[in-house]
């Protein structure tokens, strides 16, 4: 796997490029603000862009912002958003769109998890830090159809969300897998999203494209 690094500190761009080449990863090029960054993946081939949401030169979400403007010229390229902030503005559209992980840099101390979640991501799929999924569902307008979600439905989702297969769901909340998978259609149905296909990853992306849709007035 070839991996672009997007990230302004110097200490942890450093230490994850080690870390993932000890892993047998390729660090293809790496990046301290966004604009080099843009720059670098436009130029290098690789699989999976790992980017700090706050970069230079604005040090706010130019990270996202970068993200986006990769994403829409590169569909095909995994994209993992780091951060020590929850920034959700772009990282709804971002999800809505596969092969996008929004992690929390305290995420990457636990680095099976880390490296489990960055290979989700370049194989396509999801990978969302449980608070990330958190933030998206709440706040939602009470007449939203996640209103006649029942709490352990909530709870399946939040790990669908998060990338979960059905049998990790199911050890996960101590379910049995024809439990879960009932749970799961019964989510779907009442989301009005019983067609989506059967594939995990696009009920993922089905449920979160849902959630960004404006909540009914």
């Amino acid at each position: 796997m070839r991996v672009v690094i997007g990230e302004d500190s110097v200490l942890f761009r450093e230490g994850l490029a080690s870390l993932l080449t000890d892993r047998g990863l390729d660090i293809a090029a790496k990046a301290g603000d966004a604009p080099s960054l843009e720059s670098v993946v436009e130029a290098t081939p690789c699989d999976v862009v790992i980017i700090d949401v706050r970069m230079p030169p604005d040090h706010t979400d130019d990270g996202a912002r970068a993200a986006k403007r990769i994403r829409s010229r590169h569909p095909e390229l995994g994209i993992l958003l780091l951060s020590q902030h929850i920034e959700t503005l772009h990282s709804v559209d971002l999800v809505a769109r596969g092969r996008f992980g929004y992690l929390l840099k305290d995420r990457v101390l636990d680095v099976e998890d880390f490296l489990e979640a960055l290979h989700r991501v370049a194989r396509g799929g999801t990978a969302l830090d449980p608070e990330v999924v958190s933030r998206l569902i709440a706040g939602r307008h009470a007449a939203d159809p996640l209103a006649r979600l029942t709490p352990r439905e909530l709870e399946v989702l939040s790990l669908m969300a998060e990338g979960l297969t059905n049998g990790a769901i199911a050890r996960r909340l101590w379910l049995t897998a024809r439990t879960v998978e009932t749970h799961i259609a019964s989510i779907l149905a009442k989301l009005g999203l019983a067609a989506a296909g059967e594939d995990e990853h696009r009920r993922v992306l089905a449920v979160l494209a849902y959630l960004r849709a404006p909540a009914p007035a």
